[in-house]
C-alpha cells in the first residue's frame, strides 16, 4: 500500500504523486514494485535490500539514487519475543523520496500524524531522514518503558513463586534490549555517515541533527541501564533457585538419615542370629520405641543445625 504525502504544514495525503511528494510504501504488492521500479525507476536492488529483516542501518548509492536503511522497533507477533526492529528504506534522488518498509508499524502513521498537529513542514530529504531517525529514538524509548513494566510485573511473579514461565518471560525481554541495543548504535554511527553526505549541500539542520543524536543518546542509555538492571534480576533470581534447590536437598538428606535409623535396627534384628531378648516379653515394643526416640533426637538435632 502506498501514499503520495506532500509537506503543507504537515504530509497531506493526496491521491497522484508529483515530484518532490514523499511516496510511503508499507507492505509493497506487486502493483507497488510496478510503480516504483518502471514509474519512478527506483533501483531493484534497493528494493531486495529493504527487504533482508536482518539489514543493518547503512547509506548506498547508486547513479543518482541514494538509499538510507534505518532500523525502526515494532510489537511483534511472535510470542517468543515481544518486540523487534525492522528495516525501512528511504530512497532518494533529485526530485523523488520514496520510503519503503515490509512491515506495517506504529511508527510512520505516528509520525505523519504529528506533523500534521506541529505544522511542520519538511524542506527536503535530508530532514525526512533526520526526523524519522529522530521518531524511531521515541518510539525505542516508549517501547523500552513498556518493556520495563514487563520486568516489573514478572519480577512481582517470581517474588510470589519461581516459575519457568516466569524466568522466560524475562529472558525474552532480555533479548528484545539486544535488538534495540544493535539498532540504536546503527541508526546512530547512520547520522554521521548522512552528515558527511550532505555536509556541502545546504540541507543540513544542525539543530534537529543534534536532536536526533541526543534521543538516540538518551534510549541507548536506557536500554544499557534496563538491559543491566534485567541482567542482575535474572542473576539474582538464578542464586535464588539454586538456594532453594539446596534448601529442598538438605531437608530430603535429612528426612532419609531420619527414616534410616530405624531401618538399620530393624535390618540388624531380622537377621538370624540371637538378640538376647528372646526371654523378654515385650522386645518389639521395645525395639519400635527405641528406633523411635532415636530418630526424635536425630530430627532435634537437624533442626538445631537449620536442615529442616
Amino acid at each position: 500500500m502506498r501514499k503520495y504525502l506532500y509537506s503543507e504544514n504537515g504530509f497531506v495525503e493526496k491521491p497522484l504523486w508529483a515530484p518532490n511528494c514523499w511516496v510511503n510504501v508499507e507492505c509493497p504488492d506487486h502493483d507497488d514494485f510496478q510503480f516504483l521500479t518502471r514509474e519512478l525507476n527506483v533501483p531493484e536492488s534497493f528494493l531486495e535490500d529493504i527487504a533482508d529483516a536482518d539489514e543493518r542501518p547503512r547509506t548506498e548509492t547508486e547513479g543518482n539514487w541514494l538509499l538510507t536503511i534505518l532500523r525502526i522497533p515494532m510489537q511483534s507477533s511472535n510470542p517468543q519475543i515481544p518486540f523487534i526492529t525492522v528495516p525501512i528504506g528511504i530512497i532518494t534522488n533529485n526530485d523523488i523520496i520514496v520510503s519503503v518498509c515490509y512491515h506495517r508499524t506504529e511508527l510512520l502513521p505516528d509520525f505523519i500524524q504529528h506533523t500534521r498537529r506541529k505544522n511542520i513542514c519538511v524542506n527536503n530529504k535530508l530532514e525526512l531522514i533526520l526526523r524519522l531517525i529522530y521518531s524511531s529514538a521515541v518510539w525505542f524509548l516508549k517501547y523500552l518503558k513498556q518493556i520495563n513494566n514487563e520486568v516489573a510485573n514478572a519480577e512481582k511473579e517470581l517474588e510470589k513463586s519461581i516459575r519457568n514461565e516466569d524466568l522466560l518471560r524475562l529472558m525474552k525481554l532480555q533479548k528484545t534490549l539486544v535488538y534495540f541495543d544493535t539498532s540504536i548504535r546503527g541508526n546512530e554511527v547512520l547520522i554521521g555517515r548522512l552528515k558527511n553526505i550532505f555536509q556541502n549541500t545546504g540541507m543540513l539542520d544542525m539543530e534537529l541533527l543534534d536532536d536526533a543524536v541526543i534521543e538516540l543518546r538518551q534510549a541507548y542509555n536506557t536500554v544499557n541501564i534496563y538491559s543491566d538492571i534485567l541482567t542482575g534480576t535474572m542473576d539474582a533470581f538464578a542464586s535464588i533457585i539454586s538456594n532453594n534447590v539446596n534448601d529442598i536437598m538438605k531437608r530430603m538428606t535429612s528426612l532419609s538419615i531420619t527414616l534410616m535409623i530405624p531401618t538399620v535396627i530393624a535390618s540388624f534384628y531380622g537377621m538370624n542370629v540371637d538378640i538376647h531378648l528372646d526371654s523378654f516379653p515385650h522386645a518389639f515394643l521395645f525395639i519400635v520405641l527405641l528406633s523411635a526416640a532415636i530418630s526424635a533426637g536425630t530430627f532435634v538435632w537437624f533442626r538445631r543445625i537449620k536442615w529442616f
